[in-house]
């Protein structure tokens, strides 16, 4: 069996015995058929279970549960939505404050379930802090941002400026110019929720068969290898592998996210640092970082990762030196007396991105087909939301869930706005990621001309418009 416990800190955590379940064999007549273990697929699975507990459902996963991004993330249980402020910014004011909510309350949503199952995933709510640090720009990007908050309809109750001192008694970092906190974000072992999902929905009644790679599906049928699954309903929940499931790969592309963790560090470099309760971070630059304590006094700490041509998975996630050197560099300014810790892990996974970066939830009724995906970096907390959405869609109930301005309802697929053919998506996107790098060098640089620090912001603007 190969190696699982090697694709990231969480899997090496685990102390369970991860050979896989068998595989499906032979033809399997069920109500939902759900394609994937991950966090979208179990989740659909778990609220269609509590709403109708007679449904017949199976689940095919071409490894194991958690194999996906769902077991290699960075454990930030977010109250948002990629894209949110774009979508709820059309609605009358009541509504939007209706779905800001709605969002905030994933994470306690979530933990609702681990308490009422039973699944420890060392699930800690404390919030996040995006930090301006490193550069001055950073304080003036992330006080804008704070003001679009504002503007929206949240309060400091929501998101709060925090002064360097006051961000001092939660997380200490070199040259912060200081902080937004929210409470809407909680931090957890991704692995141990993933499997511990799996085990309570299999409690439920739902047959989880892995080692089952899909070969084939269409309305009504999921093949593979060795068998079938025919059925009124099929869900595709694959998210960064839907390059795998054609058509899926015109609406959703794998993009990566890279990771690294130190060695358990010390109380007194804890001491240093704070994060006591488990709070998540970042700082805001645009290359995409974040951070938590673990579980076992370790710093995880990712950065946006990359795209390859065509839409390809990556399958060798052994990061490169330049890679996790990066990494390094990163936490390292935040955090100069850890420049030379060690790393203990390195990992990555693939990851789901919409065009325009907007997720997308759906049940074409006429299909048979309901589909939930494209989250981008914050995977963890909307797959919880889609889960529950397509519960209620495939139920075809009408609910707060199913009335939400990113639910397309009973949609086909084929109405997805869909990624421009190569070579324009490699191409573009490279082009925004230099920009973003060249930025960050710039505006790092104390010494940088104004005029040129202005040009590399300017710049970097205009590419990120383009993701839009």
């Amino acid at each position: 069996m190969p190696n699982w416990r090697s694709i990231s800190l969480w899997m090496d955590q685990l102390d369970e015995d991860l050979t896989p379940r068998p595989a499906l064999a032979g033809t399997l007549e069920v109500d939902v058929a759900i394609i994937g273990a991950g966090y979208t697929g179990l989740w659909t699975a778990y609220y269609l279970k509590r709403q109708a507990p007679d449904l017949k459902i199976a689940i095919v996963e071409a490894q194991f549960a958690g194999f996906g991004a769902s077991g290699r993330n960075g454990g930030w249980l977010m109250g948002n939505l990629l894209g949110e402020d774009r979508v709820l910014s059309k609605l009358p004011a009541e509504l939007r404050r209706a779905s800001f909510d709605l969002l905030h309350g994933i994470p306690d949503e979530v933990a609702t379930v681990l308490q009422r199952e039973g699944i420890d995933c060392h699930y800690r709510k404390a919030g996040v802090l995006y930090c301006a640090a490193r550069y001055p720009e950073q304080e003036k990007r992330l006080r804008a941002q704070l003001a679009d908050l504002y503007t929206e309809g949240l309060s400091e109750s929501d998101y709060r400026w925090l002064t360097p001192s006051e961000l001092s008694s939660q997380l200490r970092v070199s040259n912060v110019l200081g902080a937004i906190h929210t409470p809407h974000c909680a931090t957890i072992q991704p692995a141990r929720l993933v499997r511990g999902l799996a085990r309570v929905v299999e409690g439920m009644g739902v047959q989880l068969f892995e080692q089952s790679p899909a070969t084939d599906w269409r309305p009504g049928l999921v093949s593979t290898a060795q068998g079938q699954l025919k059925a009124l309903w099929v869900v595709p929940a694959v998210e960064g592998y839907a390059a795998s499931l054609p058509p899926l790969g015109r609406y959703q592309l794998p993009v990566q996210s890279l990771l690294i963790a130190t060695e358990p560090l010390s109380d007194a470099q804890w001491a240093d640092i704070g994060l006591e309760r488990g709070q998540a971070f970042s700082e805001s630059s645009r290359q995409v970082t974040y951070g938590q304590r673990t579980a076992d006094n370790r710093l995880a700490f990712g950065a946006r990762g990359g795209y390859r041509f065509g839409g390809r998975l990556r399958e060798n996630f052994h990061l490169s030196e330049d890679e996790i050197g990066l990494r390094r560099y990163l936490f390292g300014e935040l955090f100069p007396q850890l420049r030379n810790v060690r790393i203990s892990h390195a990992w990555g996974g693939n990851l789901g991105m919409a065009r325009r970066f907007q997720p997308h939830m759906l049940a074409d009724c006429k299909s048979g087909i309901a589909l939930s995906g494209g989250y981008g970096g914050e995977g963890v907390g909307a797959s919880n939301l889609g889960g529950r959405t397509l519960a209620d869609l495939i139920l075809q109930k009408d609910t707060t869930l199913t009335r939400q301005p990113w639910v397309l309802g009973n949609t086909p697929i084929s109405r997805l706005s869909r990624w421009e053919p190569e070579p324009c998506r490699w191409l573009g996107y490279n082009a925004i990621i230099r920009s973003f790098v060249h930025e960050d060098r710039v505006l790092a640089n104390p010494n940088s001309a104004p005029w040129r620090r202005a040009m590399a912001l300017k710049l970097a603007d205009l590419m990120e418009g383009l993701m839009r």
